[in-house]
């Protein structure tokens, strides 16, 4: 996999700019014969890729704002884990009310996926009850105290709704908002799981009350130091859950 398959989006085709990609992808602004888009390079399998570009083309079928795929010249979606995508305008999210407009936007994404299929190779959070890893995530990784205090916390989303999450929407860098739209964007953490892990957003923008705050925000804080396990910001996040047996 290299930055060689940019080609096959035409022989114009350039990278301009390094972004922000997280830990996963290398990320960049690119031209395309004078359209700006941006390319992500990654590891994900064909089949990864095929369920993240089918679940953007719906949810644009559907109204929401995301960055649909491009295809290449021959049509692909994908080419040797780079993917092309439309590019997207706005800014993060910075009070309440823009918060407020998040939660909105992940609250309809939840609503059109509530039947679809797991993401190949993922595990859900309550999966994770008995499983030991899934994609990013392997408990086998953490302490066990660590993984008894993450599973209590997941525990608690049992017989709450399912859908596709995004996987990371409080992290601002995730939002592009404009007067008119707010834009969901990198979407490599999205998968299967409690919908309540989308929730617990800066400012309460989810405006989640008792033990409903409480369960979201500690199974999101679980759910980010597993996924993140082992860097500084899973500990701060693990050091968020809990011990196993205690009361908010």
């Amino acid at each position: 996999m290299s930055w060689d398959a940019l080609t096959a989006w035409g022989p114009k085709a350039r990278r301009i700019e390094r972004l922000a990609g997280g830990s996963s992808n290398d990320v960049w602004s690119v031209d395309l014969d004078g359209q700006r888009a941006f390319a992500r390079l990654g590891t994900r399998s064909d089949a990864d890729l095929a369920w993240e570009a089918e679940l953007l083309f719906h949810l644009h079928g559907n109204g929401l704002v995301v960055p649909v795929p491009i295809p290449a010249e021959d049509g692909r979606l994908f080419v040797d884990g780079l993917v092309v995508m439309r590019h997207m305008e706005g800014g993060p999210p910075q009070t309440q009310a823009d918060w407020s407009r998040v939660a909105a936007t992940l609250r309809e994404l939840h609503r059109l996926t509530r039947d679809w299929p797991q993401r190949p190779g993922w595990r859900s959070s309550l999966d994770l009850l008995e499983a030991r890893n899934g994609t990013r995530i392997d408990l086998d990784a953490m302490p066990a105290e660590a993984v008894l205090r993450c599973r209590a916390a997941w525990a608690r989303l049992r017989g709450r709704d399912s859908a596709v999450v995004h996987g990371n929407p409080n992290n601002p860098a995730n939002i592009l908002m404009t007067a008119d739209h707010v834009a969901l964007v990198d979407w490599d953490e999205a998968h299967v799981d409690v919908v309540d892990l989308d929730l617990a957003l800066p400012f309460n923008g989810a405006g989640l009350e008792g033990e409903a705050r409480d369960i979201a925000e500690q199974a999101s804080a679980a759910w980010e130091a597993a996924v993140c396990w082992k860097d500084d910001y899973a500990e701060r996040r693990l050091a968020e859950v809990r011990p196993v047996g205690t009361r908010p």
